[in-house]
């Protein structure tokens, strides 16, 4: 009996660690949208390490690519391919900026949150593209210290 119990005890701790499944969410690449054009929809997200982000040409000639001054230590670069969907899986905490690599002087840009952090402590990099600067500022200016999920 008491083994039993033992065992049921365990069963039932064991239970209680099983890791949350990771989830996937859906980037629109957009010519317009709702913050203007050029533009990925949301702009900004949050996302729990493990998450994946699926990039979708929902218009022509687009492309997801990480900026490499936006990259947090340790995080792997990614470059997807015009007008192909492109997964990118996040595990490196942190604050990652996003392009359109034909796009990215025009300001398409957006900011993937990995675990805590708030866009408004991010120091912007000295040689983004004026359009891609002024984006990412009203990115965060919009989303504050709260961000959005999915």
């Amino acid at each position: 009996m008491m083994l039993r119990r033992s065992a049921l005890i365990a069963c039932l701790c064991l239970l209680g660690v099983v890791p949350a499944q990771a989830e996937t969410f859906d980037v629109k690449m957009l010519t317009r949208g709702v913050h203007g054009s050029m533009v990925f929809e949301p702009e900004d997200i949050t996302l729990a390490p493990g998450d994946t982000l699926r990039f979708l040409p929902s218009d022509r000639s687009h492309n997801a690519a990480s900026i490499p001054s936006m990259l947090p230590a340790g995080a792997v670069a990614f470059k997807g391919k015009i007008d192909q969907e492109t997964s990118v899986t996040f595990d490196v905490p942190g604050v990652y900026g996003i392009k359109c690599s034909p796009h990215f002087a025009m300001g398409m840009v957006m900011l993937v949150r990995v675990g805590a952090g708030s866009p408004a402590e991010i120091t912007l990099p000295a040689d983004l593209p004026e359009r891609a600067r002024t984006r990412f500022e009203e990115i965060i200016e919009r989303s504050g210290a709260a961000g959005s999920k999915g």
